[in-house]
């Protein structure tokens, strides 16, 4: 379950915005600092981080003793947060500014979502 965190805590860490406010350091900041590397370096790596959390979260729904125990349902649920958390917050604070591809996303997501029947219908 640690990758789910991994997911939400980058993607959501990632606000250039935040620091202008001088809230808090960013988890790229903070990254910079405890590895002593640039800023592209950091994005690059903490990218790929985000990218291997994915991979092993599908890993877990499918093929894990994890999913064999945990309802699946909670799982999805789980998954469906971190997607969120990425939606949200890959392209800027879509939360605080909302934006159209924000608008866009919901829209598509809960009023006219695409059906996946198995009947195709």
């Amino acid at each position: 379950m640690e990758e789910y965190m991994r997911v939400g805590t980058i993607t959501a860490g990632n606000i250039a915005f935040e620091q202008e406010r001088g809230h808090c350091a960013s988890v790229v900041e903070c990254y910079m600092r405890e590895h002593g590397v640039s800023e592209v370096e950091a994005r690059s790596e903490l990218n790929k981080q985000v990218e291997d959390a994915w991979k092993d979260m599908n890993y877990e729904m499918i093929f894990s003793e994890t999913s064999k125990v945990v309802p699946m349902s909670v799982l999805t649920r789980v998954l469906n947060f971190s997607r969120g958390c990425e939606f949200i917050y890959k392209a800027g604070d879509g939360y605080t500014h909302v934006g159209k591809t924000t608008k866009e996303g919901i829209t598509s997501l809960l009023i006219d979502p695409i059906s996946v029947s198995a009947s195709g219908n």
